[in-house]
């Protein structure tokens, strides 16, 4: 099966639809890609929380080691880790049942991409979660 994203209407609903984003793999450095892709996402109201088993507190949130250690649901969980871990993430994702996987630009996996569609789990994967919202707004 090959990597294909949802529509662009598709994503304006998800992206419409969600309120809660697990970032996995954000950064407590705000010059990184994360922080200021997340930064963005909680300015425009969305409940970020950081995934990252060495920080502490990211954002003002507290961050977990793992999906697992997220309370209540998960919309989107939104990726910033290279791409030979995206089959790790996504089964992370499937076990605790997020709504959709979104992988940042740059990053893609056939194998996370096959898991995920067999469970039926929304998938994106090459695109920033930021260009995309700003498109929408």
């Amino acid at each position: 099966m090959s990597m294909e994203n949802p529509t662009n209407e598709e994503i304006k609903i998800l992206l419409h639809e969600s309120k809660r984003i697990a970032v996995v793999g954000l950064s407590d450095n705000p010059d990184r890609t994360s922080y200021m892709v997340s930064e963005a996402m909680q300015k425009a109201g969305y409940d970020i929380i950081p995934v990252n088993p060495t920080a502490d507190t990211i954002l003002g949130v507290k961050a977990v080691a793992s999906l697992k250690d997220v309370e209540g649901e998960i919309d989107i969980v939104n990726v910033f880790r290279r791409s030979e871990f995206l089959p790790e993430v996504a089964k992370e994702t499937i076990e605790v049942g997020a709504k959709s996987f979104w992988a940042q630009l740059g990053l893609e996996n056939q194998e996370a991409y096959d898991m995920l569609q067999e469970k039926g789990v929304q998938t994106v994967m090459n695109r920033c979660i930021k260009v995309e919202h700003a498109k929408w707004k």
